[in-house]
């Protein structure tokens, strides 16, 4: 069966195009033939997809599509399906991931458009590529929350997730960011990976704590990708009950009997109640 986003006539409906996320030469063929072909392209800022379009050397029409976008929007975009060709885009990379753009597949299968996928960059799966960080199990997050407490209860959901963590973050907040997640996490190994694919990447890596220092002062540019190594598997192992009651005790001593259950159950990667019971039966002990 021919393959209809190669194909001189693409059938009607929605095509995902991932595009470059720095170096425009990562534009793969296949996406750039699709473009070629669209009837029109919903791009998340169509001032950005002119520059790849100028590139390609192509005029194509285009249409907003962001976080902003309505229903009516989608609703328009849905039907024109029927019987043209829409390109889907992000401003740079695979659209969908970090963006809005499950509504519009959504709702594109539910009218049952075709809709098929041209695979190409991601800077979340880049990002891992280059850390050196363990790939078989990990967790894409996003951007974590600005405000302090919805950025902890967040984290304190990862924290006894025994995968690498992937985080999206912005200059300004990394430091921040950093120091929360070495909070929150325990102080793992990380990455930090920036402008993947342009003239200036870099990956550096080192403990939550040590790039936190490294950034408190010197907040970088560009597109930043966090990646947190999984909770140790010696501090695991280390785990038995002589090193948790030690640990609650130390705890203890400076802190609340549930905060200290709480820093204890993340930095072994465990139940927070399971803890809590553990360090309310100390505490009735001493």
């Amino acid at each position: 069966m021919p393959d209809s986003t190669i194909s001189n006539s693409p059938l009607p409906g929605l095509y995902i195009v991932a595009t470059p996320i720095g170096n425009l030469g990562d534009i793969t063929a296949r996406a750039g033939a699709m473009l070629a072909r669209a009837d029109l392209i919903a791009a998340e800022d169509t001032r950005v997809t002119a520059k790849l379009l100028s590139h390609l050397g192509l005029r194509v029409p285009m249409t907003p599509y962001h976080d902003h976008s309505d229903e009516r929007t989608r609703a328009a975009l849905v039907a024109r399906m029927a019987d043209e060709v829409v390109v889907l885009v992000s401003d740079a990379g695979t659209p969908l991931i970090s963006d809005p753009g499950y509504k519009l597949v959504r709702d594109a299968r539910a009218a049952g458009r075709h809709v098929a996928t041209l695979p190409g960059p991601c800077a979340a799966i880049a990002a891992i590529t280059l850390s050196g960080l363990p790939s078989d199990r990990f967790l894409f997050a996003g951007f974590l929350p600005s405000k302090t407490k919805a950025r902890a209860d967040m984290l304190a959901e990862f924290a006894g997730l025994r995968a690498t963590l992937v985080f999206y973050e912005s200059g300004p907040r990394l430091a921040s960011a950093l120091a929360a997640m070495a909070e929150g996490l325990g102080n793992r190994q990380a990455a930090v990976a920036r402008e993947i694919s342009k003239m200036f990447e870099e990956c550096v890596t080192g403990t939550l704590t040590e790039l936190a220092a490294r950034y408190a002062d010197a907040p970088p540019k560009g597109e930043i990708v966090v990646v947190v190594g999984p909770p140790g598997e010696a501090a695991i192992e280390q785990a038995d009950d002589a090193t948790l009651d030690t640990a609650l005790r130390e705890a203890m001593a400076d802190k609340p009997v549930a905060q200290a259950a709480k820093a204890v159950a993340k930095r072994f990667g465990l139940n927070r109640h399971d803890i809590y019971a553990r360090a309310l039966t100390l505490k009735d002990a001493d």
